[in-house]
This record gives C-alpha cells, structure tokens and sequence, in this order.
C-alpha cells in the first residue's frame, strides 16, 4: 500500500461520515501498526480483501459512538444487535467505495463483527497494517487497513 492508495481510505472515511452526518470525522495521521497492538473498540467490522490484493480492511468504533450514529439517521433502537449491522455496514461501505477506486479485481467479502474490545483481530502475516485514526464528535475510532498486492 502506498501513500496514495492510503488516502483514498482517508478520503473516504472522511466523506462517510459527511455524507452521514453532515460532519466529516476528524482524520489524524495515519501510522504503521504493529500487529499485536492494533486498535479494537465495543464493535470491528472486519472485511477480507482478495483478488489483485490481498488483506483486509476493519473499522472499529465505540458502541457510543455507533449509537449516535444510528440515532442521527432516525433510528431509536440502539441494541446491540443494530450497533453490530451498523459496524458491519460502516465496513462494507468503505470498502465498497475503495473497490471503485481501485476496480473490479479489489474483491471484498461480507463484514465479519467482532463484539469486545478485549478482541484481537489478526491481520495477513507479512502485511503491513497501517492504522487511520478518527475523531468524530470527540469520540475516537479507527479504520486500519492491511492490504497488500496479491
């Protein structure tokens, strides 16, 4: 992944939560990660990258955060069953959006939640994660990105 292609996921973290919410999310500068130390909140939505990369891509947000989120877009039920479908289509969204960037041979798979941020997500071995801190409403929340050329 080079500086460009890291952008393109700034860019497009950045425009979700305007297009969202009518706030972009505070983006800071994204760092390299170190695997066994990478960020995890309440709720990860974990997308596998395959075809002309290989990787994955998460994002990983407070329930706090994602109950805000929901109940900007209208949505009273705050379970933690729709705070999961939220993380998940966060993921998705974002990935989907870096599949038009990058074409047809960007394949994505369907989130994956994982609930707890005592969690550890594993990233590909030999690829580097690159972590993309956010900031939206003074509640941080990360997108960390592991994708590499097949």
């Amino acid at each position: 992944m080079d500086e460009a292609q890291l952008k393109v996921f700034v860019s497009i973290v950045q425009h979700y939560f305007e297009k969202v919410t009518g706030k972009a999310a505070e983006v800071g500068t994204p760092f390299l990660g170190e695997p066994t130390e990478l960020p995890i909140h309440d709720f990860t939505g974990v997308i596998g990258i395959s075809g002309s990369q290989r990787g994955c891509v998460y994002f990983s947000a407070p329930g706090q955060m994602l109950k805000e989120l929901l109940l900007r877009a209208g949505e009273t039920d705050v379970s933690e069953g729709n705070l999961a479908d939220l993380t998940g289509e966060i993921a998705n969204t974002i990935s989907g959006n870096a599949r038009r960037e990058f074409g047809s041979e960007f394949l994505i798979s369907v989130p994956v939640v994982v609930r707890g941020s005592g969690q550890h997500i594993t990233v590909p071995k030999g690829v580097k994660a690159y972590v993309i801190p956010l900031r939206w409403h003074k509640i941080a929340a990360a997108l960390v990105v592991s994708v590499a050329k097949a």
